[in-house]
């Protein structure tokens, strides 16, 4: 007992042993500042300061949006966040998709990698008016009777001809000399019409303007989307006056006419027509004379 208490004594005037720091001036000696210090107090001391320093960095971490980069950590409004861009994500994913498709179909066009398909006037007439005649409708005396008398007051209507859905007329790009035909084992799915440099050329049909960028092997070159999934090429135009997204009318101004691209010989226009993403010949519904 007597040693366990000599040691108990010895253990206690150890830490309460005074010590004492002092600061001197090293070209002076000067004292600049001291102060005692004991075991027990450096101990008190360190112990207070890491409690301090642990208690005011949980309440930096949970009172601030620091919180929010702990791991595990999810807040409503992150969690709320993530829905948004998971959503925004799919919803690019699939415009993505879309883009590449039309893509694909638009480098169809000015490459012509296709496979062939002769149409003619009235198999594109037949194929546009497949998907009208879907429904089909009984008639009675009364309706017979009360559409005679509408055709008898549309006899001499000027704007019949712009609504029936059996005309088809596209308006010519430029009038001019055709110099090589539309030839499909030669895969040169348009007709090339000898104009006069910078000769204005116009929309075949209302329609909106979906490519007008320039390409080394064509030139200038503008892509315009009809009705009944019709669309029309622009090749070697010296400048375009459309831009992509515009809505033209027929007999619109789109682009002048000229010699650009690697496979130009001349001025000329190159002028394809493609209907469901099958070439045609655009002679069979175009005068250029």
């Amino acid at each position: 007992m007597a040693k366990k208490k000599k040691k108990e004594k010895k253990f206690a005037k150890k830490l309460l042993h005074k010590y004492r720091l002092v600061i001197l001036n090293e070209d002076t000696f000067e004292e600049r500042f001291a102060i005692k210090l004991t075991r027990l107090n450096v101990f008190v001391l360190t112990s207070l300061s890491a409690i301090l320093l642990v208690f005011f960095t949980i309440l930096l971490i949970a009172f601030t949006p620091l919180r929010e980069y702990i791991p595990g950590y999810s807040s409503s409004k992150l969690k709320k966040e993530a829905s948004i861009l998971n959503y925004k994500t799919d919803s690019l994913v699939q415009e993505l998709e879309l883009n590449k498709r039309y893509y694909a179909s638009i480098r169809k066009v000015l490459t012509g990698d296709v496979a062939t398909v002769d149409f003619d006037r009235d198999s594109l007439i037949k194929a546009a008016q497949s998907d009208i005649d879907i429904l089909q409708v009984t008639t009675n005396k009364e309706d017979s009777l009360l559409r005679e008398k509408v055709e008898k007051e549309d006899k001499y209507n000027l704007f019949e001809a712009s609504t029936n859905q059996n005309s088809f007329v596209l308006f010519p790009p430029v009038n001019g000399t055709i110099s090589e035909a539309y030839n499909i084992e030669e895969k040169h799915f348009a007709v090339d019409v000898v104009v006069a440099a910078n000769t204005p050329v116009k929309a075949t049909a209302n329609g909106t303007v979906i490519f007008a960028e320039w390409t080394v092997e064509t030139g200038y070159v503008i892509i315009i989307e009809h009705n009944q999934e019709l669309i029309s090429v622009y090749k070697h135009n010296s400048a375009i006056t459309k831009y992509q997204g515009d809505l033209v009318k027929a007999g619109e101004v789109i682009a002048m006419s000229g010699s650009t691209g690697e496979l130009s010989t001349g001025p000329h226009l190159h002028f394809e027509l493609w209907s469901k993403g099958y070439p045609v010949n655009p002679t069979n519904f175009i005068d250029f004379q």
